[in-house]
């Protein structure tokens, strides 16, 4: 049997219209195709080497960058980086150093208020102790000067009692005690530190002399005294009492 008879005997009915040996090439074809397709692995899921995926040339995942939905999913997470972890750190221990500082110090000036508010307490007892000392002193010494002075006097008055103790004496002996007891009162006022003032012919000054009086005189002169009609006294440099005086212009 010939080759055109053994395909003219595989196909069915037995008969061949000239196209077996057309169709038999295209099918072996197909099926080596197939064949390698089968081996090789589809494009699409091997990226090339420029990080292409496939033929939409898109670019891939790669290890190392970050997609777009992956840096707005870490954008979104709130959550700091490692850097703005240390600065926040940094600034609450600078915080804290701080807060504890100034706490030393409120102590510090505490101490010192308190310190200032017994010294303020302990001034203001020693004052009023001092007002008090000075009061008492004050009418004590006025009390001693009281009594100096009347006790210089007492002896003025000694005598005048016993001069009016006298049943029987003459006018000229009365005039001597009164002479006598006079003196004595002098001599009293110089312990005492007072001086008179005002004397006749002395220079009139208005700080110390009380003009009641004026009279026209040549032989005076002016602004002098002529009369003196009550002494006045001084006592360390004030006046006790202005001597009441006439003047001449």
């Amino acid at each position: 049997m010939t080759e055109d008879t053994e395909n003219r005997a595989s196909v069915p009915g037995g008969e061949c219209d000239g196209t077996c040996q057309e169709n038999t090439a295209p099918a072996d074809s197909t099926a080596g195709q197939e064949e390698s397709a089968a081996q090789e692995p589809a494009a699409d899921d091997n990226p090339d080497v420029n990080g292409r995926c496939g033929d939409d040339e898109e670019p891939c995942a790669c290890e190392g960058e970050e997609t777009d939905g992956e840096k707005e999913e870490s954008e979104g997470s709130g959550e700091p980086c490692s850097g703005e972890t240390a600065a926040a750190g940094d600034e609450a221990s600078a915080l804290a150093e701080e807060n504890g500082k100034l706490k030393k110090d409120i102590e510090a000036l505490d101490g010192q208020l308190k310190k200032q508010q017994e010294i303020h307490i302990r001034t203001v007892a020693e004052y009023d102790n001092y007002r008090k000392r000075t009061e008492r002193e004050k009418m004590s010494v006025y009390a001693d000067a009281t009594a100096a002075a009347v006790k210089e006097i007492l002896t003025v008055e000694d005598n005048l009692a016993r001069a009016l103790e006298q049943k029987e004496c003459t006018a000229e002996d009365m005039r001597k005690g009164v002479e006598m007891v006079e003196k004595q009162m002098r001599k009293a006022l110089e312990k005492l530190g007072v001086t008179e003032m005002g004397c006749k012919g002395d220079k009139f000054d208005p700080a110390l002399h009380n003009a009641v009086s004026h009279i026209e005189d040549e032989d005076i002169e002016e602004n002098t005294i002529a009369e003196v009609f009550q002494k006045g006294y001084m006592l360390g440099g004030k006046v006790v009492r202005h001597a009441m005086v006439q003047v001449a212009n």
